[in-house]
Formats: C-alpha cells, structure tokens, sequence
C-alpha cells in the first residue's frame, strides 16, 4: 500500500447524501477481485447514460456530461467532497477499489458507513470527518473557485486551503500510523515474518505430524 503523508489535490464535489456502495461501483463489477482496474466504472450508472458491463470499451460509451466527474474542472481531481452518510449498503471492498483507482486519496465527509470507512484506511484512502457546518463551507469554497485544491498534512492532520487556512481533523492514532508507513493488513503481519517462520519451525519439531 503506498504510503500517505502528504497529498496535494483538485477537489471535486459529491453534493448528494446517502451514496451507497452500488452508486459508487455497481454490482456487475464485482465478479473481480483484482483491485485494479475499477475506475473507469467509478459512479457508473451516474458517469454514462448507458448501462455498464465488464469489458465494454468505456471509451466509446456515452457521457452524461452533467456529472460532476465529467465536468472539465475536475478532470484529474484526487479528493473528493462529499455529503453525509457516504459509502453505505453493501459491505464491498470494490468501493474504495474503484475510488483509489480512479484516482481519489482523500474524502471529506460529515459521516460515512462503519465498514466503507474501515476500507478506505485499509486500501490507502484517508477519509477525513469534518463538521457539518465545515463542510458546507468548502462546498460553497470549491463550487465558487475553479482550480479549488488542498493540500493534506496527515502527520499535523490539517486540511491547507488555497488561502492558507488550516482545517484540523482527527483521526485515530492506529489508524494514522498505517497509512503513514504503507501498511495494509498483509504488510502489519509481514512486520513479524521473523516470529512466524520462528513459531513453524518449532512447531515442526514438536508436531511433525502436522507437517508431513
């Protein structure tokens, strides 16, 4: 997983509460389980005015050219501003699959579902807990500006707005230290390779049968 410690980006707008995790990438999608490969489909029954399949040439499919991610000013956009309650229904790690590969590293949110905001840590996405009220503020900021990028410190955990006002978020502490050093769920286990080998080497000697 790549590490996270500062990221500066365009942002773009997801004024809609309640975006699940069909809306994000729709069911058809998941037979993979490459984790890669996911963006081109990010929001598709919203992003296309055709109905998306996998391995349909995306290029030669029709844009619904009101969608904010097909708007000229947010091509290239790596955060994402959303409203509350974003990632809920299904428990599907596509989600935050789709979202990495698009390109998005940072979400700013009122809320999120449980097990979506748990993904996002563990697949390199800092999903970032603001306010209501702050929200709504840089809503009003973005729309306003086009161009409108922040820079994420996540070591002082502070949002940089252009006009260099700092936004500090919280983030919890476990949490923090992964995404700092890159580590997923397979990279905090091979921190202690040498105590796994060393347990099933003396497991061999003491329980051969196991291993024959």
């Amino acid at each position: 997983m790549e590490k996270f410690k500062i990221h500066k980006g365009l942002v773009a707008l997801m004024d809609r509460s309640n975006v699940d995790t069909d809306a994000i990438i729709p069911k058809q999608f998941l037979k993979s389980i490459k984790r890669a490969g996911f963006g081109p489909n990010l929001f598709d029954e919203w992003r296309y005015l055709d109905h998306g399949e996998p391995g349909m040439d995306n290029s030669v499919r029709s844009l619904n050219t009101d969608f904010v991610l097909n708007q000229p000013r947010y091509q290239g956009a790596s955060i994402l501003l959303a409203r509350e309650n974003f990632g809920c229904g299904s428990s599907r790690e596509h989600a935050p699959w789709a979202l990495l590969d698009y390109g998005f590293r940072v979400i700013i949110a009122p809320s999120y579902a449980d097990i979506f905001f748990n993904n996002c840590f563990k697949n390199g996405i800092l999903p970032i807990v603001l306010d209501a009220s702050v929200v709504d503020g840089l809503f009003q900021a973005v729309a306003a500006n086009e161009g409108y990028a922040f820079s994420i410190d996540l070591e002082a955990q502070t949002i940089i707005t252009p006009d260099g006002k700092g936004i500090v978020f919280d983030v919890e502490e476990f949490r923090k230290h992964c995404l700092l050093n890159g580590l997923d769920d397979i990279g905090l286990t091979l921190q202690h390779v040498d105590d796994i080998r060393a347990y099933e080497e003396r497991r061999a000697q003491e329980a051969p049968w196991l291993f024959n």
